[in-house]
Order: C-alpha cells, then sequence, then structure tokens
C-alpha cells in the first residue's frame, strides 16, 4: 500500500495507522475557524480514530475504474482510502467501509456486522469462520461453504459483499436517531434508491458551546472518499444543528436525517 507515496508493508501494518509522515485531518490544511477548538475525543474511540485518516496529496476524487469523477468542485480533501475496482463502494457503503475498518484496526471482529437489504445478518466473525453467503430469489442464504479466514482479503472480500447487498435503507434501519449534538461518527442518512450517506469525521466547538463538523462522503459511482465542502461557505465547516436541514454538494438532506451507530 502507499500512502502519501510511500509504500508500507501491508504485512506489517494496518491500513489506516496513522505516521508521523502521513498528512490527517489535524495535520493538513483544514483549518479551524477563529474560536473554535476541536472537541478532545477519548484515546481509541471512533472519533479519534477518523480524525487521524490519512488524506492525498491531490485533491482530485477518482471513479473505481480509474476515471476522474466528473464533478471535481465537491471536495476538500481526500482520504488515502481504497476505492476498489468494482461499481461498489458508494455512498453508505463508505460509511460502513470506515467503521468495519476502525474495528478491524481493533481487532474487534464481533463488532463487525451489517444487515443486508433483505434483513439478513451479514457478521464477520461468521464470514471468517467460512459463512458466505447465496442470492436465492430476493433473499440471501447463508452457507457455511468455505475454508475459515483472517487474512486482510479476507476482510476486503467480506467487504465486498456487503456493499453488494446493504444500502442506504439497510444502514438507515440500523444507525439509531442521533441525540442533540453533532459527534463524530454520527451520520446524516436519507434511505432510498437512490438515497444517500454522508459521515461525520471531525467536530469543534467555541466557547459558547456552538458545535462545526466536517463531513465525508463516496457517491455513485464508487468513488474515492472525500472530505466535503460546505456550498454555503469558504470553509469544509459546517454549523447545523442536529435538527435541521442539511445542504451538502451532492445532496439535500432533511431535518431529522442525522443518527448515529450504537
Amino acid at each position: 500500500m502507499e500512502f502519501s507515496g510511500i509504500r508500507i508493508s501491508q504485512k506489517n501494518s494496518a491500513m489506516f495507522l496513522t505516521a508521523l509522515f502521513i498528512t490527517t485531518l489535524t495535520t493538513g490544511n483544514i483549518a479551524l475557524p477563529q474560536g473554535y477548538q476541536r472537541i478532545p475525543q477519548p484515546a481509541g474511540s471512533f472519533g479519534e480514530w477518523l480524525r487521524k485518516m490519512p488524506l492525498k496529496p491531490a485533491n482530485t476524487v477518482y471513479l473505481f475504474n480509474g476515471r476522474p469523477k466528473a464533478n471535481q468542485s465537491a471536495q476538500y480533501a481526500v482520504l488515502d482510502v481504497s476505492v476498489g475496482r468494482r461499481d461498489l463502494q458508494q455512498c453508505a457503503d463508505a460509511v460502513m467501509r470506515l467503521y468495519a475498518e476502525y474495528h478491524y484496526a481493533q481487532a474487534q471482529y464481533s463488532r463487525i456486522a451489517f444487515r443486508a437489504t433483505d434483513g439478513t445478518l451479514m457478521d464477520y466473525e461468521g464470514w471468517r469462520k467460512g459463512d458466505r453467503f447465496v442470492l436465492s430469489g430476493s433473499r440471501l442464504l447463508r452457507k457455511r461453504s468455505a475454508q475459515p479466514c483472517h487474512t486482510r482479503a479476507c476482510f476486503e472480500q467480506y467487504l465486498q459483499t456487503v456493499f453488494s447487498y446493504a444500502g442506504t435503507l439497510s444502514l438507515q434501519r440500523e444507525l439509531q436517531p442521533a441525540g442533540n449534538e453533532v459527534n463524530p461518527g454520527d451520520v446524516f442518512i436519507q434511505g432510498g434508491s437512490p438515497g444517500h450517506a454522508v459521515i461525520v469525521m471531525d467536530v469543534a466547538q467555541n466557547i459558547k458551546g456552538e458545535r462545526i463538523f466536517l463531513l465525508a462522503q463516496s457517491y455513485m459511482p464508487a468513488q474515492d472518499i472525500h472530505i466535503l465542502k460546505n456550498p454555503a461557505s469558504s470553509s469544509p465547516w459546517y454549523h447545523n444543528k442536529p435538527g435541521e436541514a442539511l445542504q451538502t454538494p451532492e445532496w439535500d438532506f432533511p431535518a431529522g436525517s442525522l443518527r448515529s451507530f450504537k
């Protein structure tokens, strides 16, 4: 793998471990507005992990097929995360990817589980033991049909299967309504065909307790996950409160769209 042009042994390092030479949300050029400070996140938390996500040195968003995205005006920065070679890692998939990668990095494999649109539970623990999923009509069937596997490639194959059968509808059902404040890891989501989802990557606050936040998305077709610009500001930081509608460069979310992982 490569971070900012430097190749790292995949055998000896987790995919998203942040090293000193990697540009992240906090070490990059995403400046805070005057009067705001990032809210401290507990050590080892999802919020801390998201804040340390590596960024690519270039600002171009590429599709899964290697072509530049037609609209290059939505992104402020691009995460250094593989999009894969199939048109799978779209909006909800990017959210699930980051959530799964966090727990994978912590070896919390039992926390990696998502439901398909038909309600079938697709858990990574079962996948590691050899469970696979076969589409029969409109339903997924679970079968113990593979050898146990514990490699990085095994994990990525699991994610590809999740991306194939889960989406905004299923993810929205799994998430719970958010609280009264926006927090890292929260998700603005509108289930549907099409629907859309964006994830809160970072949160800051001023002395009045007013919060601002950064958002990331993938989109259709599958593309690099990127930090969104705020169409209402020259800064990528958003000021919306949890109960308000949210306008992003490529999707408008109605009020009440903010949800959280359990």
